[in-house]
């Protein structure tokens, strides 16, 4: 059997030091923001290249905390896309805003040429979303949101280590928010999510928001809100099990391109629609998304081998119950045609050569040329 993801893999590789790890934070008598959160807050900040970061319990609590943080509130508008995951809009409408969606491009990327048509009195700002492992057109978003001064949170739960022009995603907007879950680039074995920001005003915010909207500090803890905040926390066992980690991220990137790289090698002669390659924009591949007319054809055909993939996404959110109000235009041409298309092969380090092969295989006998 072939799965999408198989976390154990890496958990055997990794099984001693793991171990080990959550042992040392279990003994310490120190589970909730301690000295393992901090190394992981300072290290992969650095590893973004950006100043300032903050551990908090999933990306879904990241993007609504960032939201809160940037004072959006009730009544305002934040443009985004319809193709991601619900935990996306999920923050956006428990902060009490409006999300408004707008097309994606051929890459399932927001489409710069369709953000501004969106834009009216009520933005307050954009979330793109870097789907699939690369990052969006940052260097159009940045014009947009400069032109009508708009914030930008990154969406970088399925894109962290994707450098675009030089620079990792997560470092480009007002903030960025990341997930750790198992699944991710950099997984860990529960939940956890991560804020990025150069903002210290703003990252001062967003550490009394993850916590009550308490002030930590060293020599005058006071047990006091100074603003309505949440509780979301990175615990230290999921830290201990990052931190280590953290130091394969590049391993695991490589990995996981040079998979990449074998699919479209094999696949590249089928009627298969491809990821396109774009040295300026570095995708990490934090899926391998192909797209085909015929794709319920072929996962039933794979699935008959023992071949389990995946569709992500096959349902643009505005036409899911609680949020079919927030949409009350047109349908969305690409968001709608590619949700019918695409689906994921499996790009995860660990996933082996013969796997991958016996999935192309396969893949070929339904869409050969």
């Amino acid at each position: 059997m072939i799965k999408n993801f198989d976390y154990l893999r890496d958990l055997k590789k990794n099984y001693t030091s793991v171990i080990k790890a959550l042992n040392k934070v279990l003994m310490s008598g120190n589970l909730i923001l301690g000295p393992e959160v901090e190394k992981f807050e300072k290290n992969f900040s650095k590893f973004l290249g950006v100043k300032y970061g903050v551990g908090v319990g999933n990306c879904t609590d990241a993007i609504y905390i960032s939201l809160k943080a940037l004072n959006i509130s009730s009544g305002d508008e934040i443009i985004t896309v319809a193709n991601t995951a619900i935990p996306t809009i999920t923050a956006i409408v428990n902060s009490g805003a409006i999300p408004r969606f707008v097309d994606v491009d051929k890459d399932y990327l927001i489409d710069c040429d369709k953000i501004e048509a969106a834009i009216n009195k009520n933005t307050k700002a954009i979330i793109p979303v870097h789907l699939y492992g690369k990052t969006c057109n940052m260097k159009g978003i940045t014009k947009i949101a400069k032109k009508y001064n708009l914030k930008i949170i990154e969406d970088c739960a399925q894109s962290t280590g994707s450098v675009y022009y030089g620079k990792k995603s997560g470092s480009f907007g007002d903030l960025g928010c990341f997930s750790f879950y198992p699944t991710k680039i950099l997984g860990a074995y529960g939940d956890g999510g991560f804020i990025s920001t150069n903002n210290k005003k703003i990252y001062k915010k967003i550490k009394r928001i993850r916590f009550m909207g308490i002030e930590l500090k060293k020599k005058n803890y006071q047990y006091y809100a100074h603003e309505q905040g949440t509780n979301s926390r990175l615990d230290e066992l999921q830290a201990s099990v990052l931190n280590i980690k953290l130091n394969k991220i590049k391993k695991y990137i490589k990995e996981r391109q040079a998979n990449a790289e074998k699919y479209y090698k094999l696949l590249k002669n089928s009627s298969l629609i491809l990821p396109l390659f774009d040295k300026k924009n570095s995708s990490v591949f934090y899926e391998y998304v192909v797209r085909h007319k015929k794709r319920n054809h072929i996962l039933t055909k794979l699935k008959k081998k023992k071949i389990f993939l995946k569709v992500t996404y096959p349902y643009p959110i505005y036409k899911m119950t609680p949020y079919k109000k927030f949409h009350k235009i047109k349908k969305l041409e690409n968001t709608e045609k590619y949700s019918k298309e695409i689906f994921s092969l499996p790009v995860y380090p660990g996933i082996r050569p013969y796997e991958i092969k016996k999935i192309c295989k396969n893949i070929m006998s339904c869409v050969k040329k």
